[in-house]
């Protein structure tokens, strides 16, 4: 039924499949990784989108599947976990983690205010706030009245790692996804809080499709046997010290311990298993509960307004992405929008030809001050990373080989 990626030849990098194809329903490539960065030496080892046969995604094919489930059920279901975790004596009942981006805020605020839970919210601070994600932050606090945890891991070892993330592995989110994933579980660990609640699971961005058949996260990518080594930014953790960094500093990054995870029953659930998950509808529930505002202008990279607006590294992320796998910003969200029938293929292509891969200017200095490098650094790492079986250049000018149409 599924297509297999072949081992990547010299001309690829990053672990790739060598032949380009594009979702026949959508607009993302089988470039795309399906899996977030774990604490692994590198990101070679990358898994990447599935398709059947037909050349659609599963993330298409799972859009199908949402039409025939019964939704009715499936919040019957829900409703029976909260009372199992339901507690009457004050204490918090679900972690829920998040920015207060339109996400974070739906899951909170239904699981408070419609479903009776006492959620505590847990957030691993952004690299650098912008202006518009701090105020939505806040409004999520004070307009929705939540409880609230904000980690603010040390900058200067945060920084550090974010440089190496860039530099070895053109991967500057990787330190920011690693702690924001093991913050909840040792929140809900500390607090013996067994229940936490995310909002979609990843069979939304091209996962595969058997992911669904389950509420649940596998522990396995928030739990660590003991003794086991990590690798942040391409660099093993005991190496790290050459760095400046100690063992100690790294502890907020790492997992809980499988054992703890077992014997304290700390389970993650996703919300998009018991509700039909569509990100605009999210978007337009969190401006009427808790004054959630859109950017002012569109996000570099993309034309949407009100996804991922909290971070002022947020665009290198995306245009990091679009030059290792050949994908941005626009084709994910434009990808999510024919699923979610908000446009058709038509339009997706136009806007993923006219915006993906345009350049984050907007906070670039305030981006190489952070990581301390230089701006022909930067750029050095960026060409680097450019697989030939993506990208060629014609007068000093790169290009990618492949377009989708």
């Amino acid at each position: 039924m599924e297509t297999v990626n072949k081992k990547s030849k010299p001309n690829v990098m990053h672990g790739l499949p060598e032949k380009v194809i594009f979702c026949k329903r959508c607009v993302m490539s089988n470039q795309r990784p399906s899996s977030s960065p774990e604490l692994r030496k590198n990101s070679s080892d990358i898994e990447t989108v599935h398709f059947n046969n037909d050349g659609v995604c599963h993330a298409c094919l799972y859009s199908d599947l949402k039409e025939e489930i019964d939704w009715k059920d499936r919040e019957d279901k829900l409703l029976r976990l909260l009372d199992e975790h339901r507690r009457n004596d004050g204490r918090h009942d679900v972690v829920v983690p998040g920015s207060g981006g339109k996400d974070s805020i739906y899951v909170s605020h239904i699981l408070k205010y419609r479903y009776g839970m006492n959620p505590i919210t847990v957030t691993w601070a952004p690299h650098m706030y912008t202006d518009i994600g701090w105020k939505n932050f806040q409004n999520w606090l004070f307009v929705g009245g939540f409880d609230n945890i904000l980690y603010t891991p040390n900058p200067k070892i945060h920084s550090v790692l974010t440089r190496l993330a860039f530099i070895n592995i053109l991967n500057p989110f990787q330190p920011f996804i690693i702690g924001q994933k093991n913050l909840a579980p040792r929140i809900a660990l500390d607090y013996d809080i067994p229940l936490i609640m995310y909002g979609e699971n990843q069979a939304e961005y091209h996962n595969k499709i058997s992911e669904t058949e389950t509420p649940l996260m596998d522990r396995s990518h928030f739990t660590a046997s003991a003794n086991q080594v990590h690798y942040f930014g391409g660099v093993e953790q005991g190496d790290l010290i050459n760095y400046g960094i100690k063992q100690s500093d790294l502890q907020p990054y790492f997992p809980i311990s499988k054992l703890d995870a077992e014997k304290k029953d700390i389970n993650i659930h996703y919300m998009s298993y018991y509700h039909k998950w569509k990100p605009q509808d999210n978007y337009y529930y969190s401006v009427e509960n808790c004054n959630f505002e859109a950017n002012p202008e569109r996000s570099e990279g993309t034309y949407s307004k009100y996804a991922s607006l909290d971070d002022k590294i947020d665009g290198f992320h995306y245009y990091t992405s679009y030059i290792k796998f050949g994908q941005g910003r626009a084709m994910n969200d434009a990808a999510h929008e024919i699923r979610d029938n908000h446009i058709d293929r038509n339009e997706a292509v136009a806007l993923v030809k006219k915006f993906d891969g345009e350049f984050p200017k907007k906070y670039f200095k305030e981006f190489l001050a952070y990581i301390d490098i230089t701006e022909d650094t930067f750029f050095k790492t960026i060409d680097r990373n450019r697989s030939p079986h993506l990208w060629a250049q014609r007068d000093d000018t790169w290009f990618l080989k492949h377009l989708v149409n």
